[in-house]
């Protein structure tokens, strides 16, 4: 499995206040949002941008994601054991 840096997706701190994170979303959305964007890879950044707010917008979704730790994005990462029976 490949780690995705959520908050440097939305190019926020990892202590970010919800406001900050839905803000941060908002603009990315508008600017990559498929209807608006003539950038070729607007539409893949999208959805990552979608995805990163999915995952920290819920407090339960991104307590768990911090526990993932910090990789560096693209890195290879197991998960720790019985991570999935708690979130799965």
């Amino acid at each position: 499995m490949k780690f995705k840096d959520y908050y440097e997706v939305l190019g926020v701190a990892r202590d970010a206040t919800s406001a900050d994170i839905k803000k941060a979303y908002r603009k990315l959305a508008h600017k990559y949002h498929p209807d608006v964007s003539s950038d070729p890879d607007g539409e893949a950044r999208f959805k990552e941008v979608a995805e990163a707010y999915s995952t920290l917008k819920d407090d339960e979704k991104r307590a768990a994601y911090n526990q993932l730790g910090r990789h560096r994005p693209g890195e290879d990462f197991e998960p720790p054991r019985g991570w999935q029976q708690n979130f799965g």
